[in-house]
């Protein structure tokens, strides 16, 4: 590792992502987007909603709702988790470019769809707020608190004589 031209080609890239998307197009996943605890190795199409059918159960566990599920026989428990108000999840395709702009962005991704809401799924266990997916969410809390501007009042209130 000199330094050399090795990689040179990746920094010269460049990528962007349009999050605005085209209203019309943009599918709203709300309710349908769905965290589960294996790899699948396949990118095609498949009837999901004609195999996948999450029912309801009844239970609550640690104040989570409780789904049931199953996945190729195995039984998976899930919990639907809304975003935070500030926050939106996007699914991104890759953007065929424009004749004009090929020359000069070598990716470019678009808005497929949105979603509000993720359900995460367990095999084995019930869901809990334990659960690394959802403790993830508390970073939003601690994220927006560390960012809040701190007032001259703020200060004076926390400052020990």
């Amino acid at each position: 590792m000199d330094g050399g031209d090795e990689g040179s080609s990746l920094s010269a890239s460049r990528t962007t992502v349009d999050l605005t998307g085209d209203k019309a197009t943009v599918v709203d996943l709300t309710g349908k987007v769905h965290q589960l605890p294996c790899c699948i190795k396949y990118d095609g199409p498949a009837s999901v909603s004609h195999y996948f059918k999450p029912k309801i159960t009844g239970v609550e566990v640690d104040g989570l709702r409780v789904e049931e599920a199953y996945f190729r026989g195995r039984n998976l428990h899930g919990t639907t988790i809304t975003l935070p108000q500030d926050c939106s999840g996007f699914i991104l395709g890759k953007k065929t470019p424009d004749e004009e702009t090929k020359t000069t962005i070598s990716e470019c991704w678009e808005t497929n769809a949105t979603f509000k809401s993720v359900t995460v799924w367990n095999h084995d266990e019930m869901p809990s707020k334990e659960d690394a997916f959802v403790r993830a969410f508390h970073w939003f809390a601690v994220a927006n608190t560390l960012h809040q501007t701190v007032t001259a009042e703020d200060l004076e209130s926390t400052c020990i004589d």
